[in-house]
């Protein structure tokens, strides 16, 4: 149970090691009382994540834990969906085009790895089962970042290099294969990020319910705020799903031009009356997509569209022109570039707002020009920060962990500190809260006074 529920607000331990132990007894009556009791812990913490959801700047994270119930992959390791699409590439491509990018591949992290790797044995496993796979058990950003080492010690003018793998061992590598693994790498990665995936549809229920809460904010309050770092659009379809309109940063009807500016517009409807009033439309809020999206895709830049981007249905036959900072050591500099620079400017200012929130659902802090900004909030005294990992091993967390600041709150363990668990247990739909709370209030009130066993009730004519 140890690992299944972790609850810290402001330094304080919410749920008890005694509590946790007790959840897992033998004996029914322990069990069940233990049950009870975090049940209760639970609602009140629901109760405190109500009145941070009512602060008037409130933005989410969301980063790839918000998206593996729904097939995504984590980058980890390599995942064995990636590597069977490395295969299925190889396979499909024209009679005599080179593919000799998937055995640098299987070369590459091997040597990396310290294990060894065979492309026909790989490739014998990957048409079974793939939780069956034994994964490569090498990081993915920290092999595409060696690739792209390689490949710029290569230059201009190099067409090859050799890499010495010690007892006299080399392994010779041509810039085209490292081009073409890079490339590949990205073409999968992209087509594994369409999402919900087959036979995933029901987990787009947890982005509804997230919609759905958000949207019960009073609105007299600033739009909420939902930042990702994911391509997929998983967000876009709960949205769609649940009639809430997505301030993205794009505009148009057919083809949608990307506008910042669209960000600082509100949507008003007038009221049902003659003096002139207007009714703020409750069923709206601001996405930002950090990373680019699967969705998004490059133009020339002209007046009508100054940045040269353009977004529209995900398209697979068409990646060449795909706008998304994949892992590599190029993505702090992309993140520089437009449109990136302006998105991350606009998460910075929005939570560097006084009385600001940001609830960091599934993400692992492991991209440092992410975590730069939150430090930065992180120096503003009204700032609340709410880590919602089941698992956290980043060095960003632990360190939030031993500082007990009460502006911190830490949500973790399987049973709490995934995405679709701390949508259905913490965050609240406040107007099912609001109405809770009337009616308990009501049946207090109205409750007759409560009798001790050695007490008669009092006859009302006085006999």
């Amino acid at each position: 149970m140890a690992d299944e529920y972790y609850l810290k607000i402001g330094g304080n331990e919410i749920l008890s090691n005694q509590l946790i132990a007790e959840l897992s007894s033998e004996d029914a009556e322990t069990k069940r009382k233990a049950e009870a009791n975090l049940n209760e812990k639970l609602k009140e913490t629901r109760v405190r994540v109500g009145t941070l959801l009512k602060t008037d700047n409130v933005s989410f994270l969301i980063g790839a834990g918000a998206s593996m119930k729904a097939g995504g992959v984590g980058l980890a390791s390599i995942p064995p969906k990636l590597e069977r699409a490395l295969h299925e590439k190889a396979q499909a491509v024209a009679a005599g085009e080179d593919t000799g990018w998937l055995s640098l591949f299987y070369a590459t992290v091997s040597a990396l790895s310290g294990q060894a790797f065979e492309l026909a044995a790989r490739r014998e496993a990957l048409a079974g089962d793939l939780e069956q796979v034994s994964k490569i058990t090498y990081n993915l950003e920290d092999y595409l970042s060696q690739l792209h080492v390689w490949r710029a010690g290569m230059g201009k003018y190099a067409a090859s290099t050799t890499l010495d793998l010690g007892n006299g061992a080399t392994l010779p590598m041509s810039k085209g294969h490292i081009d073409g693994l890079i490339r590949e790498i990205n073409r999968s990665l992209t087509s594994l990020t369409n999402l919900p995936a087959i036979g995933k549809e029901d987990s787009l229920a947890d982005h509804r319910r997230l919609i759905k809460k958000v949207l019960t904010r009073p609105l007299n309050l600033r739009r909420a705020n939902l930042f990702t770092l994911n391509y997929d659009t998983l967000i876009e379809k709960a949205a769609d799903a649940e009639g809430a309109v997505l301030v993205d940063g794009f505009v148009g009807t057919l083809r949608r031009i990307f506008r910042p500016e669209s960000y600082n517009l509100d949507f008003y409807f007038p009221a049902q009356t003659t003096e002139g009033r207007v009714h703020r439309f409750d069923r709206a809020l601001h996405l930002y997509k950090l990373h680019g999206s699967i969705t998004w895709h490059r133009c020339a830049a002209d007046w009508e569209n100054p940045y040269g981007l353009y977004a529209t249905f995900y398209n697979e036959v068409a990646p060449e022109d795909d706008v998304q900072i994949f892992p590599s050591p190029l993505k702090y500099g992309q993140a520089l570039g437009l449109p990136y620079s302006e998105l991350f400017r606009r998460f910075g200012s929005a939570i560097a707002q006084p009385q600001s929130v940001l609830f960091a659902v599934g993400y692992g802090f492991g991209d440092e020009h992410v975590n730069a900004i939150i430090r930065q909030a992180l120096a503003i005294p009204s700032f609340t920060l709410v880590v919602v990992d089941p698992a956290p091993k980043s060095d960003f967390v632990s360190h939030l962990k031993l500082l007990g600041d009460e502006r911190v709150w830490l949500v973790g363990g399987w049973e709490l500190g995934t995405f679709e668990h701390f949508v259905g247990k913490l965050l609240p739909d406040l107007r099912e809260e609001e109405i809770t709370d009337k009616v308990m209030k009501t049946y207090k009130a109205l409750a007759p006074p409560a009798h001790t066993d050695n007490a008669a009730p009092e006859n009302p004519d006085g006999g």
